[in-house]
């Protein structure tokens, strides 16, 4: 997808997108897959916590080809 997203997108999927997916071990910090729609296309947004601090690690538009319809759930 050649489209961008905006801070703005990414904070709004941090703020009421879903959890799909937890990584209680990562390192430094423990990290989530957070999944948000940006103009009706889908959107993952990795984030870690530490603290009061919500670290965005990265945001990418999800491959169609390697998650189900729903974006939830990797082939």
């Amino acid at each position: 997808m050649s489209a961008t997203y905006s801070i703005e997108s990414i904070e709004t999927t941090i703020k009421s997108g879903e959890i799909i997916n937890e990584y209680p071990n990562d390192k430094p910090y423990p990290s989530f897959l957070i999944l948000g729609l940006v103009d009706k296309k889908p959107i993952h947004v990795v984030t870690a916590y530490y603290r009061k601090t919500c670290i965005v690690i990265t945001a990418y538009w999800p491959d169609e080809t390697q998650w189900e319809n729903d974006f939830k759930t990797k082939n």
